[in-house]
């Protein structure tokens, strides 16, 4: 009942391997565009998903893009990759919304603005037909009810699969913290998550996607 559509992307490992692989050759910019092409779609569809706000979405993916493109050559790959761009993804988000002059801090230019610009616009654009009609089904209406924070959590979790100490880490905004403060995250998130999938359950059964068991 809960398994989604997924887009067709590359392996992740395949992703994961090919931007070490060009960072450890120094070949950052390189790498930063294989990492935005490889995660870019997914990013950019949970930010869809969770803000729900196309322009809003497309500021913070180019914020992402922009920060991912500055800041892979100092990244330690103390988690994967894949965890640290929604880590990113999920402080970009945050700053949009807290921010009053967000729109003039993401118009100061930055090395390769021009190519980030263009690579970021390549992504949305091949990105928004599937999310478009994905959109149309009933589940993801339902789960649009949730506020932000719950929408992001059974959207990384159900769609992107991400496993709990990776959403920890994304939902904390950090790729690195103490062991025990990531198991506690860990259980909070389990919990929240058991919870908001039972209210899923129940709504949808009280629209009649779903028959009582």
């Amino acid at each position: 009942m809960w398994k989604t559509r997924a887009m067709s992307l590359a392996p992740r490992e395949d992703i994961e391997s090919e931007v070490r692989r060009l960072c450890e050759q120094g070949q950052h910019a390189r790498a930063a565009e294989a990492a935005i092409r490889g995660y870019g779609p997914e990013v950019f569809g949970v930010l869809m998903a969770t803000l729900r706000d196309e322009p809003a979405a497309e500021e913070v993916f180019s914020l992402w893009s922009e920060r991912l493109w500055l800041g892979l050559a100092s990244f330690t790959w103390a988690c994967s990759l894949r965890t640290w761009v929604y880590v990113l993804a999920r402080n970009a988000s945050t700053d949009f919304h807290r921010r009053e002059r967000f729109r003039e801090k993401l118009a100061q230019p930055f090395p390769d603005s021009d190519a980030i610009s263009r690579i970021a616009e390549q992504v949305r654009s091949e990105t928004r037909p599937y999310l478009r009609t994905d959109a149309k089904d009933r589940l993801t209406a339902l789960r649009e009810r949730l506020p932000p924070e719950d929408r992001e959590l059974l959207v990384l979790r159900l769609d992107r699969r991400l496993e709990w100490k990776d959403l920890a880490l994304v939902m904390l905004g950090q790729a690195d913290v103490a062991a025990d403060v990531l198991a506690r995250e860990s259980q909070r998130l389990r919990k929240r998550f058991q919870l908001l999938k039972d209210e899923l359950v129940e709504l949808g059964r009280r629209e009649g996607l779903f028959q009582p068991e």
